[in-house]
């Protein structure tokens, strides 16, 4: 009799229990190798980020937008968030997926991440599981970022990312590796402009 299939989240917890995060420390210890990601562009491990991105999933084309732009400057981001094919995310859209089962996946994606990355788009402020991740990678202590996407605006910042964000800026490409990183913490405006944080952030970068 054939193995069962795993499912969606069956498959995803599957392959994040082999990316340990002591293997990924290792990686990173010994003397960066360096690859050549277009004809002129190289890069090393010292330029990689692991990251989640929490967005609305109708935003994924976004969230390409960035990994791309970041790219063009020799970052090479990896992404841990969930981006479902179409009919998976018609099974998440209508509840048949246990939302414990999600929360456990989501929580396996955040702690290997060492900066929870939080979109700003439209309809990100509406939807509650992002507020939740927020509120998770402050639970694990992660530093947290919000990144404006091009025509975001100051309405659309879910609730949890003023209260819990490390920075958050706008879509500059060295603003944004700044405030991943650790190296800035500037709390600005669509258009780039400084602002006053709302509330001091209390999560740090693993």
């Amino acid at each position: 009799m054939p193995a069962p299939r795993k499912g969606l989240l069956g498959a995803t917890a599957e392959r994040l229990r082999r990316r340990s995060p002591s293997c990924i420390i290792l990686a990173l210890r010994g003397n960066p190798s360096t690859r050549t990601i277009g004809p002129e562009v190289k890069m090393t491990d010292s330029r990689r980020r692991h990251v989640f991105v929490s967005h609305h999933h109708a935003d994924d084309a976004e969230v390409t937008n960035l990994t791309d732009l970041l790219k063009a400057r020799g970052h090479d981001i990896r992404n841990s968030s969930i981006r479902a094919k179409r009919a998976n995310q018609d099974r998440l859209d209508r509840g048949l997926v246990r939302p414990e089962v999600i929360r456990r996946i989501l929580r396996m994606k955040i702690s290997w991440a060492g900066t929870v990355v939080v979109l700003v788009g439209k309809e990100t402020h509406a939807r509650p599981w992002v507020n939740w991740e927020i509120e998770e990678a402050n639970r694990q202590g992660k530093r947290i970022v919000g990144i404006y996407e091009r025509g975001g605006t100051e309405n659309d910042k879910p609730s949890a990312l003023d209260r819990y964000a490390s920075a958050i800026v706008g879509w500059n490409s060295n603003s944004i590796i700044q405030a991943i990183d650790g190296t800035a913490n500037p709390f600005e405006r669509p258009d780039g402009s400084v602002r006053e944080p709302v509330f001091a952030g209390t999560s740090t970068k693993c």
